[in-house]
């Protein structure tokens, strides 16, 4: 099974990576946003292009799990995506991806004003890989209960 996560990043830019069940932060592709009336087919393309079969949208929540005006445009967007390609979509938690990005970059030696480039893709990573790591966990745990 082929899975995507679609990071909206910063009204900018949409940042795209996909993964398989053993894989994780495999790069697909990085679209630039125009606006989003432009950018879906695009996104459909590269869907069908893929052979997705399941798709992960980062849900800004606020530090406190409330919903921001932010988390409900994305929560919007995922609503129609999932309307256009009929797949099932997770919205998964991207709460402190991006302090742990910082973090991890500083920890490679990355310096701060070299970060802003990478920054994005490694927070996206770090969503796909947490989905995936759940995704494990959950089939792990029914394995357990049927044994």
């Amino acid at each position: 099974m082929f899975q995507l996560l679609l990071a909206p990043v910063h009204k900018v830019r949409y940042l795209l990576l996909g993964a398989s069940q053993h894989l994780c932060g495999l790069p697909v592709a990085q679209f630039f946003k125009i606006d989003q009336k432009k950018c879906l087919p695009v996104f459909l393309f590269e869907l069908a292009q893929c052979g997705v079969q399941l798709l992960v949208l980062g849900y800004p929540r606020n530090m406190d799990g409330t919903l921001g005006p932010r988390a409900e445009k994305y929560a919007a967007f995922a609503e129609r995506l999932k309307e256009r390609t009929g797949l099932p979509l997770t919205l998964w938690d991207e709460r402190r991806t991006t302090v742990d990005a910082h973090r991890i970059l500083g920890a490679q030696g990355v310096r701060a004003k070299n970060r802003k480039d990478k920054i994005d893709s490694v927070a996206a990573t770090l969503i796909l890989e947490g989905f995936l790591d759940w995704k494990r966990l959950q089939a792990q745990r029914q394995k357990e209960e049927q044994a």
